[in-house]
């Protein structure tokens, strides 16, 4: 499959074909009716279960899991879940019922997320740090002087996740390393666009850091940031917004953990968005969507950005010197690697999101000066993830300017997997070593 061929954010041209009689009928359903099963034609129902059975198909037809990924079979059909939640959303959002990104959070909160009784050994708050939710997880056992803390920031491209979904997660970083979770609540796109989650992660920690020893016993010098995904894009450009403060009110975080970090959104054909731009659960083109929500959610500019059109010409070289995939270890092109043609700069596109190369979206791009500011660091990346080489590279960066980094990859991980943490049978066994990762690092501070 060429991959710098354009790709649709959704399967519109298979909507298209297959809407017309069922897309129809659950029209005039939802018209006349009103909720409830409907009352007549008794063949559309199979017909609309066939349209989703072949929409999402198609979609399995796209993605590509290696041999060498942990639980292929379950993640095949974990996969395939998630896009028929993601389809089925599709098609009320074109009847007009509800927003697709309500119903996908919807599903997942209600069938997808559920929260076990609080284990012995953890009390378990929620609260509001200055109007932003957070939910609290302190261990009750006897510590001798103040502990450590963590303040951690979900996945979920800017707009699922939510404090739920992390729920066990924190619930295990904090009873195994003995140290205080802050888990934030922080808002989501497209209700809300770029920065308010990066300023509703700020104001959380900074709350948290002015308050810790009084009222949770916590020592403000030992307070560590950290997220997956797209709350460790933020972990990271937080780091980079206090440093360039330092205003000397607040400790600074004394550690930054960052699981699978997204950190720039200026190449989106580094060898890892080309060797896995199929593998789920996170697609190439998916990324790209997701920066876009983040920022103005104008999805016509997808393909533009995932060619780098985007990008000003006199800004590449200072990127190339970043971003390039000789800065990788050699296996990082074993599965194959080919240079991208060359991109045509169109400076109406990059107007409208050039925020997303700035150092707040793109923490990758800052400056040596910025990056020398931030403090030690663990990284864990995923062999099959597109965002491999953002960790990969940023780690380069870290110890180009002799900071203190420990990196853990997973050589059988995929994006997501701490999603599925201790949940059931949706739980991948690869996840619990991600997360003891986590606790073995925190241990540390």
């Amino acid at each position: 499959m060429n991959i710098f061929a354009p790709v649709p954010v959704c399967p519109e041209w298979l909507l298209t074909c297959l809407f017309s009689t069922p897309f129809m009928w659950l029209q005039r359903w939802f018209s006349t009716c009103g909720p409830g099963p409907p009352q007549r034609s008794p063949r559309g129902v199979p017909a609309f279960l066939l349209m989703v059975i072949g929409l999402v198909y198609s979609e399995l037809m796209n993605s590509d899991i290696p041999r060498g990924v942990a639980s292929s079979g379950k993640l095949h059909m974990v996969h395939g879940l998630f896009v028929g939640i993601a389809i089925v959303g599709r098609i009320l959002h074109r009847l007009g019922i509800c927003h697709q990104v309500s119903f996908i959070r919807w599903f997942v909160a209600c069938f997808l997320t559920w929260l076990n009784p609080v284990p012995a050994g953890l009390r378990v708050k929620d609260l509001k740090f200055s109007e932003v939710p957070v939910r609290v997880y302190e261990p009750t056992t006897v510590c001798n002087g103040l502990r450590r803390g963590l303040v951690y920031f979900h996945g979920g491209g800017w707009v699922l996740g939510s404090i739920d979904s992390v729920d066990e997660v924190c619930r295990h970083i904090a009873k195994k390393s003995d140290t205080t979770v802050v888990s934030v609540g922080y808002r989501l796109a497209p209700e809300h666009r770029y920065p308010a989650q990066l300023d509703d992660c700020e104001t959380a920690t900074c709350h948290f850091l002015s308050v810790a020893e009084a009222e949770f016993s916590v020592d403000s010098r030992r307070v560590a940031v950290g997220g997956d995904s797209t709350g460790a894009n933020m972990a990271t450009a937080l780091c980079q917004r206090l440093a360039r403060r330092e205003d000397g009110h607040l400790p600074f975080p004394c550690a930054q953990v960052l699981i699978y970090p997204a950190l720039q959104m200026a190449d989106f054909s580094l060898p890892s968005y080309q060797q896995n731009h199929a593998v789920p659960i996170l697609f190439r083109g998916r990324m790209a969507f997701y920066f876009l929500q983040y920022l103005s959610g104008d999805m016509s500019l997808c393909q533009d950005v995932l060619e780098g059109n985007h990008v000003p010409t006199e800004l590449r070289p200072r990127y190339k010197a970043w971003l390039s995939p000789s800065n990788l270890p050699p296996e990082c092109l074993a599965r194959g690697f080919c240079e991208p043609p060359t991109p045509e700069y169109d400076g109406e596109v990059y107007h409208a999101i050039k925020a997303g190369l700035e150092d707040e979206v793109s923490p990758l791009l800052a400056d040596d000066a910025v990056i020398q500011k931030t403090p030690p660091t663990f990284l864990l990346t995923c062999e099959y993830d597109v965002l491999r080489d953002d960790g990969i590279l940023y780690r380069k960066r870290l110890l180009d300017l002799k900071k203190d980094v420990t990196w853990q990859h997973v050589m059988d991980g995929f994006h997501g997997m701490i999603n599925f943490f201790n949940h059931g049978w949706l739980t991948f066994p690869s996840a619990l070593q991600v997360v003891d990762s986590v606790v073995n690092y925190v241990k540390t501070l």
